[in-house]
């Protein structure tokens, strides 16, 4: 296994307060927002990852990928599609600048592999996707009928659909003066 560690800043802002400049790097490095990679990025030949980021639309290397890594470079990862037209062909992943201003005072900037380790994903991250198998984990209610739909069709057959649902979660409502 081999751990990369980020290198995270303030980004230039013409909006930024000037003590949000001041913020200690441990602190930066401490924040994982939503589609940036973590600070501490723990990875392994075989692991497998999802792209955070378009890099390069025309060649399928589009947020949401799933890759395998083959080989692990100081500042590049050698890594390879698992399915899609792609599928078994070799893609390097160099360490880019990715920014991030969504409800922080400044604009984080994290220079890092834009990968993640793809052990789970959502369903809007699995739609367009398809699996031999899966496990779907219904903890919490689902957003809306649609999105049960995409997570239930994203395996080839029946078969390969896995379902753990506690009884307290899920609710079916049904309006029936609507029907």
């Amino acid at each position: 296994m081999k751990t990369y560690y980020s290198v995270d800043e303030v980004g230039d802002n013409q909006n930024i307060h000037s003590d949000a400049a001041n913020f200690p790097t441990e602190f930066l490095n401490k924040m994982t927002p939503s589609g940036l990679p973590p600070h501490k990025l723990d990875l392994k030949v075989g692991a497998l990852v999802m792209l955070l980021r378009n890099l390069d639309v025309r060649n399928g290397l589009c947020n949401g990928t799933r890759l395998v890594v083959r080989e692990m470079g100081e500042r590049v990862l050698r890594c390879a599609f698992i399915s899609g037209p792609n599928e078994g062909g070799d893609v390097l992943i160099p360490r880019i600048k990715l920014s991030f201003d969504s409800g922080i005072p400044f604009v984080l900037q994290r220079r890092q592999f834009p990968v993640r380790p793809a052990f789970a994903m959502t369903v809007n991250k699995a739609q367009g996707q398809t699996f031999d198998r899966i496990g779907l984990l219904l903890d919490a209610p689902i957003f809306a009928h649609g999105q049960l739909y995409v997570a239930l069709t994203r395996t080839r057959t029946k078969d390969g659909i896995r379902i753990w649902a506690p009884e307290k979660i899920m609710h079916n409502i049904v309006y029936k003066n609507i029907l």
